[in-house]
């Protein structure tokens, strides 16, 4: 089976829910129907948005309507695990939409490829990153008071089919994160690429390293 690459540069966030969700209807009924289908790893970015994920609390948005409004940015309840996130500018976006059975991978062991391809990509910039126990996502100085998350993951699966994906801090204004309790975290901070480095680092090339980190993944369980 195909595993196709596409990049949508910037997207508004209701947009790419809709072409990721066509994507993944399609590929559950070609799974079902015995046809063939394509296994897809989309990339983008998002103008500002929040997204608050089937286990998250209301509370965990610090901000009002009127108030969210004043910023610019839009909150949206989705069908994703995990609870409320950030997405905007300098954030790389990565939607795999996978039968996890071609890949001879469960809902677990795929969480756990998705961070160890952004853990090397991180080791690629000679940041040390690593898990949190009970905190999915990506993290640096993890069991320290210093822990703060560099990537967020949630994903929805149906009939071993995926959807949504990670979100990889890059060069993010993370001004946007003090405004909720991100993931549902009070006691974690967030950081990017750019603030652990102190310089802007091309988006492009972070694609690159990334898609490259879990296509060659992927591919080995073929």
């Amino acid at each position: 089976m195909k595993l196709e690459i596409s990049d949508w540069k910037t997207v508004p966030y209701a947009e790419a829910w809709d072409r990721q969700t066509a994507y993944f209807d399609a590929l559950v009924h070609a799974k079902q129907a015995g046809e063939e289908y394509v296994n897809r790893i989309v990339l983008c970015e998002h103008p500002h948005v929040y997204t608050l994920g089937r286990s998250g609390k209301e509370t965990n948005m610090l901000l009002g309507e009127e108030q969210l409004r004043a910023i610019g940015v839009s909150l949206y309840h989705i069908d994703r695990g995990g609870d409320i996130t950030y997405h905007g500018p300098g954030q790389l976006v990565c939607y795999p939409i996978l039968n996890l059975e071609e890949f001879s991978l469960g809902l677990k062991e795929y969480v756990h490829l998705l961070e160890e391809a952004v853990i090397r990509v991180c080791a690629s910039y000679g940041i040390t990153a690593g898990r949190v126990e009970k905190a999915t996502g990506v993290w640096l100085d993890g069991d320290s008071p210093r822990a703060r998350k560099i990537c967020a993951i949630g994903v929805r699966s149906s009939h071993y089919v995926t959807m949504h994906g990670l979100a990889l801090n890059v060069n993010t204004d993370l001004r946007y994160f003090s405004y909720i309790h991100p993931c549902g975290f009070i006691d974690k901070g967030v950081t990017s690429l750019q603030k652990e480095l102190g310089r802007e680092v091309p988006a492009d090339e972070v694609k690159q390293r990334l898609c490259l980190e879990l296509k060659g993944m992927l591919e080995g369980r073929r």
